[in-house]
């Protein structure tokens, strides 16, 4: 099967090297392609730059188009032997967008991605000139699916013993089928995806070791911001949301109506949050907002960068 950095973008996957939270070199994978003002595209939990397949071509025709794989996913290292502190998530990317451009930059984020952005937007909003989030968990108030919760309480030494025994390598068309099933669980239209989509949705998980234990990090690290939160405790999110305020880019926040993961009330709630943010409902959109309401996204993304001079 065709490299899909290769097919995707003119110098195909290419690689920075940026310091992490604990101040070692770590690589990440990216790729680019158009001109103009810089556009970059953020992934989500357990994902990679694969997700955003159906914008690329379309939004680099207005702009230099930037997607990259996040520490520890995709095709980006993943260092197993340091442990993630909550946060970091915002330091890197901060670093990546320093690393990769010298002016602001729109940023358009789902899920995860989009509640690290939001925290960007607030930490450093000199990097951020238009911000676009689509389903994000900012008012969850626990991990959305049961794999996600298995993962979260799995001791990763017990992850590291899967991963370093090449398991899932070994199991790849259970895995691949397992994953399929749940992926089109978060579409409308679950014939949306295709072979080819569970190949690549699936490739870092079964190609990568160290990917499962690096996903899992981060739902233990989401599951314990989630009951501190719950507790009162000091806790990350409580600050994204106490700070949804000082946000003041432009912003354009996009909601799936059928979203099972972050109801459609959350996305209502983040708006009014925001000053001066814009609110548009995906009609018979679940999570995956990416792969089911591309289309629809990309003319929204457009519009709103069109609109506010981008």
């Amino acid at each position: 099967m065709k490299d899909w950095w290769q097919a995707t973008f003119p110098e195909g996957r290419q690689t920075i090297i940026i310091s992490d939270t604990h101040g070692h070199p770590v690589e990440i994978a990216y790729g680019e392609v158009g001109t103009g003002q810089p556009l970059f595209l953020l992934h989500g939990m357990g994902s990679w730059s694969y997700n955003w397949r159906h914008s690329i071509a379309p939004l680099s025709k207005h702009f230099r188009v930037i997607c990259f794989d996040a520490k520890g996913y995709g095709f980006s290292e993943k260092p197993r032997l340091r442990r993630e502190h909550n946060g970091h998530q915002v330091i890197e990317l901060e670093r990546i967008i320093q690393a990769l451009c010298d002016q602001p930059a729109a940023i358009v984020a789902e899920s995860l991605g989009g509640l690290v952005a939001l925290a960007l937007a607030q930490h450093n909003p000199q990097l951020v000139a238009r911000l676009i989030v689509v389903n994000v968990p900012i008012f969850t108030e626990r991990l959305p699916h049961w794999a996600m919760w298995i993962l979260a309480k799995t001791p990763i030494e017990v992850l590291d013993t899967i991963d370093s025994l090449r398991l899932a390598y070994l199991f790849a068309p259970i895995l691949r089928e397992i994953m399929a099933i749940e992926r089109r669980g978060v579409l409308f239209d679950p014939s949306l995806l295709t072979p080819e989509d569970v190949y690549w949705i699936t490739y870092p998980f079964i190609e990568f070791p160290g990917t499962i234990v690096k996903v899992a990090e981060e739902l233990q690290i989401a599951a314990q911001e989630i009951e501190n939160w719950q507790l009162n405790k000091p806790n990350m999110l409580s600050q994204i949301q106490n700070n949804l305020g000082n946000i003041k880019c432009p912003t354009l926040i996009m909601w799936g109506d059928q979203d099972s993961w972050f109801p459609l009330s959350h996305g209502k709630k983040l708006h009014l949050s925001i000053p001066h943010s814009q609110l548009r409902i995906l009609d018979n959109c679940c999570h995956d907002a990416a792969t089911g309401s591309s289309a629809v996204i990309n003319a929204a993304i457009l519009d709103f960068l069109h609109k506010t001079n981008f």
